[in-house]
């Protein structure tokens, strides 16, 4: 079973969920999971996720994302993008400088109300289930970071359409966010392409299609291409075991600072990557108290694969 990381260029058309399925028919292993969902008509990088490193999937999906995108203006649509019935449509008097003004005003931390078009549960039901019916309900805004918001070259895009970098928090709805800048401009706005190029620390530029993928497994060469896991965690600090602290992993015991031979316990709730005497990675700690007094490193997410 092959453990660690795989970075997928999806094609439009592919849910998330379909582009895992399909690997799992490619790599023909169960355990597979992804970080970070993207819509079916956006492409670009899927953070997959194989064997034991399926135990990362919160952390993977909560890191910062970045998008190339195509915002047109002008355009209403009842799922904020092209795909959808389209409900006003006007033509966007609209300058670079107010483009631009209007970008600004929503970059930082500002308040996103999720599309009725998305996978959030009301009572326990998808709002696309419902949104499918023609039912729309009350949705609660959320706090949402964007770090950058500019303008990219449009090069050869039609009237109306312009090119977006955008690099955001976790939970951001790049649809939602096309919709408000147009509702902002007076002339409505939609998404009409999307790509994300950037998760964490892992880049568009590292990722493979299905057919690379294919091609790399038959000739035996892909676990060159599987990152491992502690990637992830490559901003936590890492602490190593010594020989009696190896011991204690294979008991699921906490570590005091008799058991580490390099690194210092992180402070109360403080996480930290674990280490065995010979280097390898094997859990994510989390520094705490021990009954009797002293600072000790406990278990959190183990990552030792057995299978």
């Amino acid at each position: 079973m092959l453990n660690g990381i795989l970075l997928l260029d999806k094609p439009a058309d592919f849910t998330s969920h379909d582009a895992v399925a399909k690997l799992r028919g490619i790599l023909r292993q169960k355990k597979i999971g992804h970080a970070g969902t993207l819509d079916p008509m956006a492409t670009g990088l899927l953070v997959v996720l194989l064997g034991c490193a399926t135990r990362a999937s919160g952390y993977a999906s909560g890191q910062e994302k970045e998008y190339h995108a195509v915002l047109r203006l002008g355009l209403v649509t009842d799922t904020q993008d092209v795909t959808g019935k389209v409900l006003a449509q006007a033509e966007p008097r609209v300058t670079e400088a107010q483009l631009r003004a209007a970008l600004d005003a929503f970059t930082g931390t500002v308040e996103q109300l999720p599309p009725m078009y998305s996978a959030l549960s009301v009572g326990g039901k998808r709002l696309y289930d419902l949104a499918r019916r023609g039912i729309e309900v009350e949705r609660q805004a959320r706090e949402i970071e964007i770090s950058a918001l500019e303008l990219l070259p449009r090069e050869g895009l039609p009237a109306g359409d312009y090119a977006l970098r955008v690099a955001c928090s976790k939970g951001t709805y790049i649809r939602a966010l096309c919709h408000d800048v147009g509702g902002a401009l007076g002339c409505g706005g939609c998404m009409a392409a999307l790509r994300r190029v950037r998760s964490g620390d892992f880049s568009l530029d590292d990722a493979l299609t299905f057919e690379q993928i294919a091609a790399l497994r038959e000739r035996g060469e892909l676990e060159e291409r599987i990152i491992p896991v502690e990637r992830v965690f490559s901003c936590l600090p890492a602490v190593y075991l010594n020989e009696a602290g190896d011991v204690r992993a294979d008991h699921g015991a906490f570590f005091a600072p008799e058991h580490l031979s390099a690194g210092d316990i992180p402070p109360e709730g403080g996480l930290c990557r674990v280490f065995d005497s010979k280097g390898a990675f094997r859990q994510i700690g989390r520094g705490g108290t021990l009954d009797r007094g002293g600072p000790a490193v406990f278990c959190h997410v183990n990552f030792e694969c057995k299978e």
